[in-house]
């Protein structure tokens, strides 16, 4: 239950930063190097879980890469 929770609170913590970003569009404050190196550990972990065939991990990471990924790609565009 602890993991779960733990789980569904780190995958979706990105989300106020995503509406926020995409409402504003204003990426100023958001360090590219921060974002850059998060999303290839969330790809990694996510790699992991499709090796290790981790349902749990696969959806969590999945999601995160997708908000992350989002903002990325606000920072680049928007930069």
């Amino acid at each position: 239950m602890i993991g779960s929770i733990a789980a569904v609170l780190t995958t979706f913590a990105f989300l106020p930063q995503v509406i926020k970003v995409i409402k504003t569009k204003d990426t100023e404050s958001i360090a590219l190097g921060m974002y850059l190196m998060q999303v290839v550990g969330i790809t990694l972990w996510l790699f992991h879980g499709l090796v290790i065939d981790d349902l749990p991990l696969i959806m969590a990471n999945s999601i995160s890469l997708i908000l992350s990924g989002i903002i990325l790609c606000y920072k680049l565009k928007y930069k």
